[in-house]
């Protein structure tokens, strides 16, 4: 389990509980080789168990099992006592700065010594004067450190040095007698406990919640980092660490700190390693690891191996595999152009493999723009004009988050505009032109949702019917009044009007038309249209659509006004029968992947058909007053109705009898 997530400093315990116990039972009849064997393994397990979590009863554990087990220390030998002192020192770096527990290694290790002390000869003065200086030095260093029972340590102090000579008051709790330095670094470090007393009673107290001892644990955290002393800080960390393992964000702000402050030093590697071991899911920290590695010049073999542990991990976002990608691909291209002295088996063909592992690796799962692009910068960038151009054919017609699609389809424009040859400029441009023409209408299809849903959650509909007049029945639903529709027209009486141009599988996606609309008793203006089925073209797409053609005049798009939005519905002005017949010619073909219905109108009157001079007359409704058009002819595209039916093959153009707009939904409708 320890190979693939960090024990607890109780699991470990345990372990080397039960380990010990098998030594205990053995140790009369096995050899003394097994024997050592054996205690050599345990250490082992507790060396493990130190470096996952900071614990000061798992160090006073392994403290204890060495003074017990291992001969040399148990018999003071000089090379017992010297491995003994080192890992009490080593105890002390790792925990002697925990407020709340550290006194009971500083207590250890005075035990240990005084144990030295006692086992000595009486007569060697010399060397016991030496061991009670060390005695006497392990208090003064404590002394000057805050910890939760500091008046205890100071009445210890007072009572020992009495033992050995010096006449102090072992009942008051004044440094009076004490040396001046070390009364000094006594009181300061009362003082310091005194401003953390509150911090630690907030972060000891079991009935505070978890979120509530790790926000403590944070403020807690700043107030250290304000002192200035990176040992108290790393300490706290530590602390807060054994609490809250699998707490990513304190993962990221504890190397964070040590990124400032400790910059390339070894140590940061073994927080680094433990950060991933207990959250593989965070990729920030296995970004930060490789950058680290990358910092202290690691070998290729560690940031090798460190990258290939994290693609073994599972990330909550698109964007962390990403990254991780691309803090491979930067390391490999900065490392080759500006470390050229370092001999790694380096060359640019990694960094090719690692672009396609990237490209292999997340096409599955999404998109990932900035490794693309990153990809062709660097294919750019080292004279790879065909490799970089093969990479746009095969990610331009990817779908990227944002505007990303359209800002890669640009980009291979502006790279054929600087690399290519006419040929390959034109190429690309065949290529891209469909493909932002579809982004964009899938864009629009969107904003018209969101308009939509947000229109229709505006207000209460209830509230906005009460007092609103109701239209005629007898209007079409996209139809002004006469006496309106002729002060607007009059300015150009050869206006088109051109709309979002419908899908003709369902003439009416809304369920809105005319022959409905008198038994709808529902407001026109409070009736909204989803725009499922609806492309939309605007001016520009129109007179594209008509280039062939030619003879375009005004093109007026009509907006529905409450939505501001397009009513589906287009005016296109022709400048004679000639261009208008070759317009209607083209009804039924496709315009922006939908049908178009063309149809020739008569805004004003009803004709009676074909007449002299070549005028002709459309009627828009039953009973208006005749109206002979000169000049310019017109043609329409119905609005929500859907498309016309094309004028027959075997009909001249100049002789087909021209429909009313009120014909065409009639024969719209009973087409559906």
């Amino acid at each position: 389990m320890n190979n693939l997530f960090p024990l607890t400093p109780a699991m470990w315990q345990q372990w080397a509980n039960d380990e010990t116990s098998l030594i205990s039972s053995s140790s009369s009849s096995s050899s003394p080789t097994r024997y050592a064997d054996a205690v050599s393994t345990i250490e082992k397990l507790y060396e493990r168990g130190v470096s996952d979590y900071l614990s000061v009863s798992l160090w006073c554990d392994y403290l204890n099992f060495i003074q017990k087990y291992d001969s040399s220390v148990r018999e003071f030998s000089p090379t017992g006592i010297s491995k003994a002192r080192d890992l009490f020192e080593r105890a002390l770096i790792a925990c002697g700065l925990h407020v709340a527990e550290g006194s009971k290694l500083w207590e250890a290790y005075r035990s240990f010594e005084e144990a030295i002390l006692n086992s000595m000869d009486e007569t060697d003065l010399e060397s016991r004067e030496k061991q009670v200086q060390r005695v006497r030095n392990i208090f003064h260093r404590q002394l000057s450190i805050p910890h939760s029972d500091m008046m205890s340590t100071l009445l210890t102090y007072k009572a020992w040095e009495s033992e050995h000579g010096n006449t102090l008051d072992v009942n008051s709790s004044s440094t009076d007698g004490i040396l001046p330095h070390v009364a000094s670094a006594y009181q300061k470090a009362l003082d310091m406990l005194s401003v953390r007393a509150d911090f630690e009673e907030k972060i000891v107290g079991s009935d505070a919640s978890d979120t509530e001892r790790l926000q403590n644990y944070m403020a807690y955290l700043k107030f250290e980092q304000s002192s200035g002393d990176p040992a108290r800080v790393k300490c706290l960390y530590e602390r807060a660490i054994t609490e809250f393992p699998i707490s990513g964000d304190l993962w990221i702000d504890y190397t964070n700190y040590l990124n400032k402050t400790l910059k390339a030093d070894k140590t940061l590697r073994d927080v680094f390693n433990r950060a991933t071991r207990n959250c593989p899911w965070v990729g920030e920290l296995w970004v930060r690891f490789m950058l680290y590695l990358e910092r202290s010049r690691g070998s290729e073999k560690d940031l090798s191996d460190v990258f290939e542990r994290s693609l073994q991990c599972t990330f909550s976002t698109i964007d962390e595999y990403a990254d991780i990608f691309l803090t491979r691909v930067d390391g490999l291209r900065r490392r080759i152009l500006f470390a050229k002295e370092l001999d790694d088996g380096l060359d640019f063909p990694l960094i090719r493999n690692t672009f396609q592992r990237a490209c292999d690796y997340l096409s599955p799962h999404g998109s990932m723009l900035e490794a693309w692009q990153g990809y062709i910068s660097m294919e750019t960038e080292m004279g790879h004009i065909n490799e970089a151009r093969s990479l746009y054919k095969r990610c331009y017609s990817k779908r990227f988050a944002g505007t990303g699609s359209e800002d890669i389809c640009n980009s291979w424009v502006r790279f054929e505009r600087e690399f290519g040859t006419l040929e390959d400029f034109d190429h690309a441009l065949q290529k891209v032109s469909p493909r932002l023409q579809e982004l964009q209408l899938f864009r629009l299809q969107q904003e018209s949702k969101n308009i939509t849903s947000t229109t229709d959650h505006k207000d209460d509909p209830a509230k906005k019917i009460k007092g609103e007049k109701r239209k005629s029945s007898s209007d079409a639903p996209n139809e002004e009044s006469p006496a309106k529709r002729q002060k607007v027209k009059a300015p150009n009486k050869g206006s088109a009007k051109v709309n979002k141009v419908e899908n003709s599988s369902d003439p009416t996606p809304h369920g809105e038309d005319s022959g409905q609309k008198a038994k709808d008793p529902t407001p026109e203006k409070f009736k909204q249209y989803t725009d499922q089925c609806t492309a939309f073209a605007n001016s520009e797409d129109l007179r594209g659509f008509f280039s062939d053609v030619g003879g375009v005049g005004a093109i007026r798009i009509l907006l529905d006004k409450f939505t501001k939005k397009s009513r589906g519905l287009a005016y296109v002005d022709f400048c004679d029968d000639t261009h208008l017949e070759a317009a209607v010619a083209k009804n039924k073909q496709m315009f922006l992947g939908k049908k178009l219905s063309i149809a020739r109108s008569d805004p004003k009157g009803k004709r009676k058909g074909p007449n002299a001079a070549g005028h002709k007359t459309l009627t828009e409704r039953p009973g208006e007053e005749k109206v002979e058009l000169k000049g310019r002819n017109t043609f329409a595209v119905p609005r929500a109705l859907g498309w016309s039916k094309p004028p027959s093959s075997s009909s001249a153009a100049g002789d087909e009898k021209p429909k009313s707009n009120e014909e065409l939904r009639k024969l719209l409708l009973n087409k559906t």
